[in-house]
């Protein structure tokens, strides 16, 4: 595909074997129509686009050297921008697109403070502040790149937010709620425990199968942060762990094993996107239409303050970096638990065998 063409309506939903995004045509107020199994920017699919669309398809046309819209698309193909994850990629994308839009044909040596401020003004705080983001990160490798001498964006404050904690932790009450309304069998049920047990979230959910699993352990990388995870899924569990049976029985309720345990009825891996969707459904179904599948992170995540885990131990298992952020995803623990428990979960008892079945 050219670059900087743009194909409207498509909306992409998963992948086909083949490792193609599966994309459907989908414009506002019409029913989806699949697109070929092919690369985006293959002639097949385009004409396919084409045919649907009823146009051509334009290109914007190449910005000109030393304008902002040049660094921009300099800075897309940059290391700078291609390490981050693929989903930050993807939001970050969507704001770089919109800044060529609006300042695109504008020089980049005429770039001011003030430009930028104005740009943000126009957005409520949270967008404001991750536009910020992609703002400081441009500005800081064009002066690396030796295309500015100075950052404009290094003095751009962040907005004030208004306070929030975020996605509703779960509680013991919920938890009970969601296992009493899906029965083992169902997919739900797997999901939930599977995430339950793991403290992955519901996109490295996706991923995990029994083959990730080594001596009693399994362990991943975070698609969000590159960060490596680790939790038992054989091995002896240590008592603050508040390990079940529960994941185990999900699993030998399936009717058919796969690669990973999380699969649509067709026995595909879902999509990280479609599933965050499903599961606040199967939330919804459950009575619990506040919930999500985040929220099951941060319970955990108390669970284990309250069972007098270490922040060490507490970072091991969901896969967090810093101390900071695993004491904000633990703040929601029962003060009283964590003072009656720590005492005794800081001792060198451990929880029963826990055996999944993983084949």
């Amino acid at each position: 595909m050219r670059r900087g063409a743009r194909l409207k309506h498509l909306n992409r939903s998963g992948t086909f074997r083949s490792g193609n995004p599966r994309f459907y045509f989908r414009p506002k107020g019409q029913k989806g129509t699949p697109m070929p199994d092919l690369p985006i920017d293959h002639p097949g699919f385009l004409a396919a686009y084409v045919a649907l669309a009823g146009e051509p398809i334009k290109s914007k046309p190449e910005p000109r050297t030393g304008t902002i819209g040049a660094a921009l698309r300099a800075f897309r193909a940059s290391d700078r921008f291609l390490s981050r994850a693929t989903s930050t990629r993807g939001v970050w994308l969507r704001f770089l697109t919109e800044m060529e839009d609006t300042w695109g044909r504008s020089m980049l040596a005429d770039l001011e403070t003030r430009h930028i401020r104005k740009d943000l003004a126009r957005f409520e705080p949270h967008p404001a502040n991750n536009r910020r983001k992609v703002w400081r990160a441009f500005c800081s490798w064009c002066v690396d790149a030796g295309l500015i001498d100075d950052d404009p964006a290094e003095k751009v404050r962040p907005r004030a937010t208004p306070r929030t904690e975020g996605h509703t932790p779960w509680t013991r009450e919920d938890v009970a709620a969601f296992r009493k309304h899906w029965a083992p069998s169902t997919a739900q049920r797997l999901a939930f425990e599977l995430m339950h047990r793991t403290c992955a979230s519901i996109g490295d959910a996706c991923v995990l199968g029994p083959g990730m699993i080594r001596d009693g352990w399994l362990t991943y990388t975070r698609k969000k942060s590159g960060s490596m995870a680790s939790c038992p899924m054989g091995a002896d569990a240590p008592a603050w762990f508040e390990h079940s049976e529960d994941l185990a029985r999900a699993i030998a309720a399936q009717p058919q094993k796969h690669m990973t345990y999380m699969v649509t009825r067709a026995g595909r891996v879902r999509s990280h996107k479609a599933a965050a969707q499903w599961f606040s459904r199967a939330c919804d179904d459950a009575g619990l239409p506040r919930l999500s599948a985040h929220g099951i992170r941060k319970h955990r995540a108390s669970v284990f303050k309250e069972n007098g885990a270490s922040a060490e131990q507490r970072m091991a298992v969901l896969g967090h970096e810093t101390e900071g952020e695993a004491t904000r995803y633990s703040k929601s623990a029962d003060l009283r638990r964590t003072i009656e428990g720590t005492e005794s979960s800081n001792s060198s008892e451990t929880g029963s065998n826990y055996r999944a079945e993983t084949s």
